[in-house]
């Protein structure tokens, strides 16, 4: 088996179903051409785990073969049975594919659109044995959203189960993440080894391309929210309007119980008018109407504190160990989809008074000691998410506000100029390097960035600095113990992905010894 870093979770008992079930339950066929039809050998086999790569594959799985951009999985078959698959579901494009396969194979097909659902049965997760499961959407504030929730469960006393792009958390247990929103196998797998720590609720991001390409299937959550939506992804969905519709997938009855939408964004209001389940509202906007209203009482760079008001007069007053009014919003919006979930609003109020306990991993992250620049990392790489945390930053910074930011390569480019304006408008100096330059070439992204920042203040102090790890030092070199030094993009990653190689590399510590070089403490 093909080692995986990090590793996919999985449960480590399972109630192993035979192919007898499975196939009643799905309707399935056998394959004829394979195995004797309704052979009794084959119903017996038994399957303890579900994959659909040989990368993941343990022994004893049933493997999915599935048909893909390139090629159709049902080549891999063989492969996949050396590593100890005991059975194969394909569709018949597949079995038309296969050659002297000695394991029982099932004919589904579209076996992609049943994927969750197949996982989450083989696993057991089935409802009635289920953690409460939350689900946040949105372009921005998905991160700090979860683990708000995860943070304030934990305080009134639940087990808790975590999914982010950063991490995945399983009563207490910390494992780097890979993909935003795991596959459908994956996730099950993971609902699975949370039920059997004895995880009472969890909380999950859930992105736009989670939707489209089915990572949630075979999941109901209790309550889901969204954050906002703004310029992101066009690479991905032709148009913003094609975007929310991903997301409003999360809002109907075959995804989710109730809902909360946050109408800080316009996008707020046209999801509350397609959502499908009954769903309540929160804003930060004093001007717009809301069944909860927030409102930021006090910004410093390690408090953000607020009071939340809801439709009966319910008050709450918390505090976030994070810079940024969007921060508090999104503190705001995991209380409310808590109270939607059944949980008393009173004993919330109760356990938060002195502030949510939440670490966000390399969102508006301070790095720096005091007495030195402050230095913020953090994952924001739209222009929305520039937007708010550089007036974060701002509100808080008696010098000037230098900023450090690269683009992504092979990645959405619509959104690259527009995130060189906010930079420029939003920062006194600006230092224009690399990120994840992929297999384009960097050059030539810093270009238009540079080209971009220009056109919105010609007179901006500019430096084109590559790469990254230079460009932190740069703008070290400017700063004054009053300045502040916002290096946005890379966060809580430990790699640069450079022509395909992941190569090592963490921002957190490139910014701590460029102050030390420079006699910073």
């Amino acid at each position: 088996m093909n080692e995986q870093i990090p590793p996919i979770l999985r449960p480590e008992r399972v109630q192993p179903i035979s192919l007898g079930e499975l196939k009643l339950r799905f309707g399935l066929s056998w394959a004829t051409e394979i195995v004797p039809a309704a052979s009794e050998p084959s119903s017996k086999v038994r399957v303890s785990g579900i994959s659909m790569n040989t990368a993941d594959l343990r022994p004893g799985d049933l493997f999915v073969a599935m048909p893909g951009l390139k090629t159709h999985g049902a080549r891999f078959v063989n492969k996949a049975v050396s590593y100890g698959a005991v059975a194969v579901i394909t569709d018949q494009a597949g079995v038309e594919l296969l050659d002297g396969v000695s394991v029982p194979v099932l004919v589904l097909e579209n076996p992609r659109a049943q994927l969750g659902d197949l996982a989450a049965f083989v696993y057991g997760n089935v409802a009635g044995n289920l953690p409460k499961l939350f689900a946040t959407t949105g372009t921005n504030g998905k991160t700090s959203t979860s683990y708000f929730l995860e943070g304030i469960l934990r305080q009134i006393g639940e087990v808790t189960g975590l999914t982010s792009t950063a991490e995945r958390h399983i009563a207490g247990e910390v494992i780097v993440s890979r993909l935003t929103t795991p596959e459908s196998t994956e996730m099950q797998a993971l609902i699975a080894r949370m039920r059997e720590r004895g995880v009472t609720s969890v909380a999950i991001e859930v992105s736009a391309q989670a939707l489209t390409q089915l990572r949630v299937d075979g999941m109901v959550f209790d309550v889901v929210g969204f954050t906002n939506l703004s310029h992101d992804h066009l690479d991905d969905y032709p148009d913003l309007a094609t975007y929310l519709q991903a997301k409003a997938q999360l809002f109907t009855a075959k995804r989710a119980k109730r809902g909360v939408v946050s109408l800080d964004s316009k996008y707020g209001s046209e999801l509350l008018e397609i959502s499908q389940i009954p769903t309540v509202t929160i804003s930060s906007h004093s001007a717009t109407k809301a069944d909860w209203n927030l409102t930021v009482t006090s910004e410093e760079p390690g408090k953000t504190a607020f009071r939340l008001v809801g439709p009966n007069q319910e008050l709450i007053e918390s505090s976030v160990s994070i810079l940024g009014a969007h921060m508090a919003a999104n503190a705001g919006l995991a209380i409310v989809m808590l109270i939607e979930a059944g949980f008393e609003w009173h004993l919330i109020a109760q356990r938060i008074v002195n502030g949510i306990v939440a670490f966000l991993p390399g969102r508006t992250e301070l790095v720096s000691a005091a007495g030195s620049p402050s230095v913020y990392v953090d994952f924001g790489h739209s222009p929305d998410a520039f937007l708010n945390t550089l007036a974060a930053v701002r509100k808080v910074t008696a010098g000037r506000v230098i900023m450090v930011f690269g683009a992504d390569g092979d990645r959405d480019p619509s959104k690259r100029e527009a995130m060189a304006r906010v930079a420029a408008s939003g920062s006194d100096i600006l230092v224009i390097t690399d990120h994840h330059p992929r297999f384009e070439d960097p050059a030539s992204i810093r270009a238009v960035l540079i080209s971009a920042a220009r056109q919105a203040k010609p007179e901006m102090e500019l430096y084109e600095v590559s790469p990254p790890e230079q460009a932190i030092r740069k703008a070290v070199s400017l700063a004054k113990s009053e300045d502040a030094i916002l290096w946005a993009g890379p966060g809580h990653q430990d790699y640069r992905d450079i022509r395909g190689v992941r190569t090592p590399y963490s921002a957190r510590q490139e910014a701590r010894d460029a102050l030390k070089e420079f006699g910073w403490q």
